[in-house]
């Protein structure tokens, strides 16, 4: 229920109430003046209408600040209790005081009408106010509790974000420096053949080098032996991580393709019974119209199924085809 709707329930009751007491009033004064001018000198008959103008005074005093105090979710403690009963003892006394001094019994029921309909309305309407400001509370506690999840769902969903933009631009700083790196090992590595050559050459001229060429060749084979047993290892390494990711999606695929099957298996297990002349249970319904829509069965089909009326079936359908635009999984996750 939307606060339009509340507001108006509380406009019903807050207007049936004073037309509950403007009619009680009413009757009320009609009913107790002349009680009042026959017990009152004849000097004084003109204040006989102001008794149960006082009387209904405080009536209305009570059902304004009782209205009042519920819908902010006070108590205003025993007194206005007490005045509450009392003003309304009072107006049943009155009212009733005439025909009960005669013994018109009838007349007894027919004038307490007025006044008991005034004292139960004021507690109703009281009790009613006090539940509906209590249903506000706790629907608006619900409210910010489901917003402060949401914000922190948002703030999760940022941390995450920011997690990855941080873990790429490591990652993009990390290949960056590989690259440096392998380009200065180029560098080096010209540097060395071009130094390799021209101790070459010096050795052609000067054999006293020999000896070292030969040297700083060997060295340099033994680096290359030492690179290349470095990219076999890497080689190694990249080919031990694709084998394992290839491991870990075909493990997904086989569980993914065993939950549907699963899926599968249940919603027929659901639809395996048949037409049925009565409507099942609401749990037992809901299954079965989850297994219905997921195997594309028709409404008409759904309703003889679970025994349910179209009108749910198909709010049940609207639901699901709802979850399955949000999460395309809801349907498997609503069958199992």
């Amino acid at each position: 229920m939307n606060s339009v709707q509340v507001r108006s329930a509380e406009r019903a009751l807050s207007v049936g109430t004073w037309m509950i007491v403007a009619g009680a009033m009413l009757y009320s004064i009609l009913t107790v003046t002349p009680l009042a001018a026959r017990h009152t000198p004849d000097e004084w008959g003109w204040t006989a209408p102001i008794l149960p103008l006082v009387v209904d005074a405080a009536v209305v005093i009570v059902v304004r600040l009782d209205a009042v105090l519920a819908r902010l979710g006070g108590h205003g403690g025993r007194w206005p209790v007490v005045l509450r009963w009392m003003t309304g003892c009072m107006t049943l006394a009155l009212n009733v005081a005439d025909s009960g001094l005669r013994k018109d019994l009838v007349g007894v029921a027919v004038h307490a009408v007025a006044p008991l309909l005034l004292i139960v309305t004021a507690e109703t309407g009281l009790a009613y106010r006090r539940a509906i400001t209590a249903a506000l509370a706790a629907h608006e506690a619900r409210q910010r509790a489901e917003q402060t999840e949401r914000e922190q769902a948002t703030e999760a969903r940022r941390a995450a974000a920011e997690q990855r933009a941080r873990e790429e631009r490591e990652h993009a700083a990390l290949l960056a420096r590989e690259q440096r790196e392998h380009e200065a090992l180029l560098a080096r590595e010209q540097t060395e053949r071009e130094e390799a050559a021209r101790c070459a050459e010096r050795a052609e001229r000067e054999g006293r080098e020999r000896a070292g060429r030969e040297a700083r060749e060997r060295r340099e084979r033994e680096r290359e032996q030492q690179q290349r047993e470095r990219e076999r290892v890497e080689r190694e390494a990249e080919q031990r991580r694709q084998e394992e990711e290839r491991r870990r999606e075909e493990a997904a695929r086989r569980e993914q393709e065993e939950r549907e099957e699963r899926a599968a298996r249940e919603r027929a297990a659901l639809l395996s019974g048949g037409p049925v002349n009565e409507k099942l249970p609401e749990d037992q319904a809901r299954a079965v119209v989850h297994a219905a829509f997921g195997e594309g069965l028709p409404v008409r089909t759904a309703v003889d199924l679970c025994g349910w009326s179209i009108g749910w079936v198909s709010t049940r359908y609207q639901e699901l085809r709802d979850a399955t635009v949000a999460d395309p999984r809801a349907l498997e996750g609503a069958a199992s």
